[in-house]
């Protein structure tokens, strides 16, 4: 029987990773095919949909393929009949990463993308609009599935369940991808060999590794690999590669992921993002990345450009295509790809409510994604896991409900975030920096003006000024 041919709607068509999306989608054409793909961007990000549209359109037009790309600002026009929605916006831009950064390091704190303050402001920031996309969804093209990678992807992935009340949701991310690919090289194996359990949150889980062959536990074979310095970790290059102590991971039994060093050396990458800040000619990594953003949309502009360039490893996404495709190909096909994902717990960590949302080992397919048991975790991991759970909850609920007495609970529970006045001065100012996507909070931000709370760091005062 022929297959459906699909319609694919990517929302954040302007990013730079639209490419890497292209390649994932030309190299799963045969399993996946695809009839039309439509990129659908915002007024601010109309010169850039216009620059790697053209490529995309490019790259199909190189492949044996027929696949017509559509450029749009409108996004309903793009969401009718569509098969497959992914996400993959930045709500501000990455001058509001840029905010997100700076502020909480001009106080000593930790300003990072999806981890501390400025984490939990883009989830507010992403929240309302992906909700707004899936009530777009439900009149447009009830049947399609919504693949997220948005980050803070967690969280933005378990408000579309429990605020947008949309069950075909999955959220992705590379990094799960990233270890995969790099640690059997570690130990001379192919993945094919291993057996991978990853269990946690977005940019919070941990895994385990098990021997095919023998069904054992070889976790700590990697473990010690890791430590041997003729050997690449597999660390994200947006990550700053400070080891974690060997003992916490020979004591843990897993691996943790890239971003638990904000957690388990704190101090240190704290003292590194610090530096960047403080050194003009480095600054933090938002203002690292719009660089590298411009060297590659001048790079899309060639007209011969038909594949992805090698200069997108830099971003520090790059293998998004090889989760998002997939999982999209998995669905398509009822392939039960394993894959690790956001989405509902229903059990498989017995320490959170089965309602909650986890990254997990799970099998794609037809319905989606089954989470596979991963079991309860030890103490050490288990308390970290539900402090920060019921902090994304806290602040998924301030970002629908626009409650800064919430907001102020869910700083508090931040382990990045030092509470107290200074930690209430950091969430004031950047209530203030953000105005322009934050309008649950307008009274609350009105009233801070009236109080007279200005931004410290000069950069992110200049950038709200200007509307930016």
């Amino acid at each position: 029987m022929e297959k459906k041919p699909v319609k694919i709607v990517t929302i954040g068509g302007g990013s730079s990773y639209t490419p890497e999306l292209m390649e994932g989608f030309i190299k799963r054409y045969d399993e996946l095919p695809i009839r039309e793909i439509w990129l659908v961007d915002i007024e601010d990000g109309k010169e850039k949909l216009e620059i790697v549209g053209a490529m995309a359109q490019r790259m199909w037009d190189a492949s044996p393929y027929d696949v017509k790309v559509h450029l749009t600002l409108n996004r309903r026009e793009a969401l009718k009949d569509a098969d497959f929605v992914t996400t993959q916006f930045r709500v501000g831009l990455l001058n509001a990463r840029i905010k997100d950064e700076r502020i909480p390091l001009s106080y000593g704190m930790l300003g990072q993308e999806t981890n501390g303050a400025g984490g939990m402001f883009k989830a507010l920031r992403t929240i309302p609009v992906i909700l707004d996309i899936v009530e777009d969804m439900k009149e447009l093209c009830p049947d399609a599935w919504l693949i997220n990678f948005t980050n803070p992807s967690g969280m933005v992935t378990e408000a579309v369940m429990r605020y947008g009340k949309w069950d075909k949701v999955i959220g992705l991310c590379n990094v799960p991808v990233g270890a995969m690919m790099k640690e059997p090289q570690m130990i001379h194996k192919t993945l094919d060999e291993l057996t991978y359990k990853f269990a946690g949150l977005n940019h919070f889980h941990w895994h385990k590794v098990f021997d095919n062959a023998t069904g054992n536990d070889i976790t700590q074979k990697i473990i010690d690999a890791i430590y041997d310095p003729d050997v690449d970790d597999g660390t994200p290059k947006n990550i700053f590669n400070v080891k974690f102590f060997k003992e916490q991971l020979d004591q843990m039994q897993m691996i943790p992921c890239g971003y638990h060093r904000y957690y388990y050396r704190q101090e240190e990458m704290l003292k590194h993002s610090l530096e960047e800040y403080h050194d003009v000619n480095v600054g933090t990594r938002g203002q690292q990345v719009k660089k590298t953003e411009a060297e590659l949309f001048e790079l899309y502009k060639d007209p011969n450009l038909n594949y992805k360039p090698e200069q997108l490893t830099k971003r520090g996404g790059t293998h998004y295509s090889d989760a998002a495709c997939e999982t999209i190909a998995s669905i398509y096909a009822n392939k039960n790809t394993h894959i690790v994902v956001s989405t509902r717990n229903n059990g498989a960590v017995p320490d959170l409510p089965a309602d909650c949302t986890v990254e997990v080992s799970s099998f794609i397919g037809a319905t989606g994604a089954r989470a596979i048991a991963f079991g309860p975790l030890h103490p050490a991991q288990r308390g970290w896991l539900q402090c920060m759970k019921n902090m994304e909850l806290c602040v998924e609920e301030a970002a629908v409900t626009g409650d800064y007495n919430l907001l102020l609970q869910a700083f508090t529970l931040n382990p990045q975030v030092m509470s107290g006045t200074t930690g209430k001065r950091i969430m004031d100012e950047l209530l203030i920096a953000h105005k322009k996507y934050l309008p649950q909070f307008a009274d609350k931000i009105a009233e801070l003006e009236a109080e007279g709370i200005t931004i410290k760091d000069d950069i992110a005062r200049e950038l709200t000024e200007q509307g930016l």
